[in-house]
């Protein structure tokens, strides 16, 4: 059995063959290996002080390596977390490997980091950091939070250049602070890893983005070619019927009056009830207009509070029955089942976590 590891319990390195053997490869950044060779070689060197008293190769290898982890414990940025495109989710104990796969670790290897900068999986990875945020946050191991908190830095980040989607930000924060506020003052300080302080000022941080998200103005495109309004009116029409989301259409139908004419549509409305409700749903809460006709928009923005509506993702994770791996769809994963279609299983961001609950 080839060795893998400091403890055979452990997944194992990766390791890479070169002409001199066998070496082990360690996902860290080019900067963070330029650091680690610095400080490997203080270890190597005598160092003397003005009292000419000499230091022992085995004091300066000890030196090197505190300092080596006071750089990963001080440098929140260089953390280095997995970036794998799929894991596998073990759920007991067996020969092979001991103990299962937690929240923490399923989100610290999957590579949520890049998922960001796909326009098709941001709102599902922002979907999945606000139900952690509303639940599961104090789930999360140290490094598991600090990577949360370093995504959503990012995703902060990218909201603020490329004005994509703030209000799907700005409830994901709002969420945040008041989990924060409530494990600070109401819980106590014992459910939260790490200092207090350290919660202190990254709630700190969360008041100052939603600060920034507020002050947000959109830019205004200078373009000198077709524009949105120079469409014909059915196809604006059928653009509004491929929204989801309610307040996509009302921010849409602010845009122009011709917009803000269509948006109004009952049948519109109707549609997106029907998509969303079953009709023993809607009939509970029926809410009817001063003709005496029922007020679609209404009604589905009164339901929205009682049932949840369908979400709807470009992309999203897909979990394989046979192989119990956690995958991209778009990457895949190396499939030992005769049909693997087959055993494919879209997940939603609470299956996500629902996975995960032992």
């Amino acid at each position: 059995m080839p060795f893998l590891g400091q403890d055979w319990r452990s997944p194992g390195w990766r390791w890479i063959k070169t002409e001199d053997g066998w070496k082990r490869c360690e996902p860290c950044s080019s900067e963070l290996e330029d650091e680690n060779n610095k400080l490997n070689n203080i270890g190597h060197t005598i160092i003397l002080n003005d009292d000419e008293d000499i230091y022992s190769a085995e004091d300066c290898e000890f030196a090197s390596k505190k300092r080596k982890k006071d750089h990963f414990r001080n440098n929140a940025k260089s953390q280095c977390f997995y970036r794998e495109k799929w894991i596998y989710v073990h759920k007991e104990s067996t020969k092979e490997r001991h103990g299962y796969c937690t929240l923490g670790e399923a989100f610290n290897r999957l590579d949520f980091s890049s998922a960001i900068q796909d326009i098709r999986r941001f709102n599902y990875v922002v979907k999945l950091l606000q139900l952690i945020a509303k639940s599961q946050l104090t789930s999360l191991s140290g490094a598991a939070q600090k990577n949360y908190f370093n995504i959503l830095d990012k995703i902060v980040r990218k909201v603020l250049e490329d004005q994509y989607n703030p209000r799907l930000i700005k409830d994901l924060l709002q969420d945040l602070s008041s989990t924060l506020c409530n494990l600070i003052r109401s819980v106590g300080k014992s459910v939260l890893v790490g200092n207090i302080d350290i919660w202190i000022c990254r709630l700190e941080t969360i008041l100052l983005w939603q600060q920034q998200l507020s002050n947000l103005q959109m830019t205004k495109q200078v373009n000198n070619g077709l524009t949105l309004s120079d469409l014909p009116l059915h196809m604006l029409n059928n653009i509004l019927y491929r929204f989801s989301d309610g307040w996509d259409i009302i921010t849409l139908g602010q845009v122009t009056p011709t917009l803000y004419m269509l948006s109004e549509d009952r049948q519109l409305w109707k549609k997106l009830c029907q998509y969303h409700f079953t009709e023993k749903q809607f009939c509970r809460h029926l809410i009817l207009s001063e003709k005496g006709l029922i007020d679609w928009k209404l009604m589905y923005f009164a339901l929205q509070k009682y049932y949840p509506i369908k979400e709807q993702y470009g992309d999203t994770l897909h979990f394989c029955r046979h192989c119990s791996i956690l995958f991209w769809k778009d990457t895949g994963h190396p499939c030992t089942a005769n049909d693997p279609d087959s055993c494919f299983m879209p997940v939603s961001p609470q299956h996500f976590i629902d996975l995960f609950k032992f």
